[in-house]
């Protein structure tokens, strides 16, 4: 895959980033089993051999087991290792941390960002986190806290570069003003079933920072991929169905296929959107590959974007 520079980092990275949220196969530690942790690592070797080299992680993602497993695949094939840039998040914990009446919340106080690194670290058997994000707004965020936090890492090595996650503009705004390195990520949900970020500044915010969006779930929970249905509750269903002939016929068109099409969809963004492919199957995950030699057309980006839109443009 061709190859590009992470916003205003040094970090080079592939067009496509792959995702480790499914890796573990589960949510529960308690039910991770060798069978798992070999198929976990299965995944990853598959995406570093399509050319991945840019890795999604994040503290929670399996309960923390995700990143545990890209550690094992270092122990097993250290021939990986310093081979791709490894991005990982923190600030959601869950409820019953610590005490079993602890609710659901975001935590970005300097000692749990701290702290949450230093796991993360250990997990992934890494000296240095290549980029570390903040990943939900949390509403009581101190962003002068937070500068602490950022430039304690940074300047401890433990911490390449840093970015955010599902961040509305205000927020890149407050925090951006304390620090003194840009923020060079924001990771949001951006495919053809959602287009907020098009229209309410986010990507707008990305281009006028040099900021690279970073697309999650770029095929909507996987019902823009080969073969799946929109769900039956979702509140637009008839648009999407219908959006999704538009797809279909496009890929036909271009002897491909949807999935990939959907990907070059987001790629053609001039804010450089870098789609996170989180599938674990191994042909998925070389298949998405194809989007990055696939240029769509102006008229065939906006055939897929009325259509989703479900209304002409004004």
């Amino acid at each position: 895959m061709d190859q590009v520079i992470l916003g205003l980092s040094d970090l080079r990275v592939s067009r496509l980033a792959y995702g480790a949220m499914r890796i573990s196969r589960t949510w529960n530690p308690a039910d991770l089993t060798p069978e798992f942790i070999n198929q976990g690592v299965d995944s990853l070797r598959a995406a570093y051999d399509a050319g991945y080299t840019f890795f999604d992680h994040a503290d929670i993602y399996g309960r923390g087991e995700c990143e545990r497993i890209h550690g094992i695949l270092f122990e097993r094939h250290p021939e990986y290792r310093g081979k791709a840039v490894i991005a990982t998040k923190c600030g959601i914990r869950f409820g019953g941390d610590p005490l079993p009446e602890s609710p659901h919340r975001y935590d970005f106080s300097k000692e749990h960002i701290l702290w949450s690194a230093e796991q993360s670290l250990k997990r992934l058997q890494l000296d240095s986190i290549d980029l570390y994000q903040l990943h939900r707004p949390d509403i009581l965020m101190d962003p002068d806290d937070i500068c602490e936090a950022f430039v304690q890492l940074r300047e401890s090595g433990k911490v390449k570069w840093f970015g955010v996650s599902n961040f509305l503009t205000i927020f890149v705004n407050a925090l951006q003003s304390r620090l003194p390195f840009p923020l060079i990520v924001n990771q949001v949900e951006i495919h053809l079933g959602r287009l907020d970020c098009f229209v309410d500044g986010t990507l707008d915010q990305c281009l006028e920072n040099r900021m690279t969006p970073l697309s999650w779930s770029p095929l909507a929970g996987g019902w823009l991929g080969e073969g799946r249905e929109v769900p039956e509750k979702h509140p637009r269903r008839e648009t999407m169905h219908a959006m999704i002939q538009t797809l279909d016929a496009i890929a036909a068109r271009l002897g491909t296929v949807r999935s990939v099409v959907a990907l070059a969809w987001l790629m053609k963004h001039p804010a450089g959107i870098i789609p996170i492919v989180g599938s674990t199957r191994l042909d998925a995950i070389r298949q998405s590959t194809q989007a990055d030699a696939l240029e769509l057309d102006r008229e065939d980006w906006y055939r897929l974007y009325i259509a989703a839109r479900g209304a002409k443009l004004p």
